[in-house]
């Protein structure tokens, strides 16, 4: 994403004076000074709304990040200019969408898909992040203030498929553990917000792996089905099997995506497993080989 949005002028002042270079807070004073200060490039107002634009090369970072490539459709809300969408689709091969509050970033945004040829595998639309389906993403990314990137977490959660990966650039989502994050330091962002560090958090939107499963273990671990049972806080997974009337704690237990790997102890077996529809699918590796394992939701 490449702005800072607050919900009222009154917040939205406050932070830009917060984080603007000095040179930007003087082009708040009057009209002529806005325009000098848009025509060099420091900071822009469109309807009284300032926005932070993301340095092209941390763009290229948040991209990377994502590993994105030609099977990505990547959502970027609050798009401002299109950087984000456009450099997806011109130098990864993604297909773009971006959602701006703002109808001028949009036009821009959208002109620019225009000249730069890419027009097909790109689209710019003015609506609420908020109401925005976002079910088909592959990838997201925002640049959002804190308590907005918070908000979104349930939709995020809710609306994105195992596996999909957000990218949040310099504030975390509270609560969820990222799968990577990256600090900066980058020039390019001193002209911007004032300073050269840089933060990027990846998340992997994980699986609803939480309840109890039936399964169906190699020959030598369970002779009858097992039942495992898990609880989830977003990408914290803790489980344990039942065998034998027993309750045995499953050690390393991770969930990343749709992929589950745990650990059942005197065993010393290592589980993988896909989770797709109500169905784990995977192999346990041990001392004698690997085998097949699966495991079904229970109603």
């Amino acid at each position: 994403m490449f702005y800072l949005r607050l919900l009222t002028r009154t917040v939205l002042l406050t932070t830009l004076l917060a984080v603007a270079a000095p040179a930007a807070l003087a082009a708040t004073d009057d009209a002529a000074s806005a325009d000098s200060e848009a025509a060099a490039g420091v900071d822009v107002y469109f309807e009284a709304a300032p926005f932070v634009p993301t340095p092209d090369s941390i763009v290229i970072e948040m991209l990377e990040l994502a590993r994105v490539g030609p099977s990505d459709y990547v959502i970027d809300l609050g798009s401002g200019d299109g950087r984000i969408v456009l450099t997806a689709a011109r130098t990864f091969g993604a297909r773009g969408f971006g959602v701006e509050m703002d109808e001028d970033l949009v036009d821009l945004a959208s002109r620019s898909a225009q000249q730069q040829g890419i027009a097909d595998q790109v689209r710019f639309v003015q609506q609420d992040l908020f109401a925005l389906d976002i079910s088909d993403a592959t990838v997201v990314t925002m640049y959002l203030l804190p308590e907005t990137v918070n908000r979104l977490r349930d939709k995020l959660l809710e609306e994105l498929e195992p596996g999909s990966r957000i990218v949040s650039h310099d504030y975390p989502i509270d609560g969820w553990a990222s799968e990577r994050s990256v600090e900066l330091e980058h020039e390019d962002k001193v002209a911007v917000t004032g300073v050269a560090r840089t933060r990027l958090y990846l998340y992997r939107v994980p699986a609803d792996i939480a309840g109890r499963w039936t399964a169906t273990l190699p020959p030598g671990m369970a002779e009858q089905p097992v039942e495992l049972e898990f609880v989830q806080r977003i990408t914290m997974v803790q489980g344990r099997a039942q065998i034998g009337g027993q309750f045995i704690p499953l050690d390393e237990t991770t969930l990343n995506g749709r992929r589950l790997t745990f650990t059942l102890p005197e065993s010393g077996a290592r589980f993988t497993g896909w989770i797709t529809n109500g169905i784990i699918e995977g192999m346990a590796r041990s001392a004698d080989g690997s085998h097949p394992w699966r495991a079904t939701r229970q109603q």
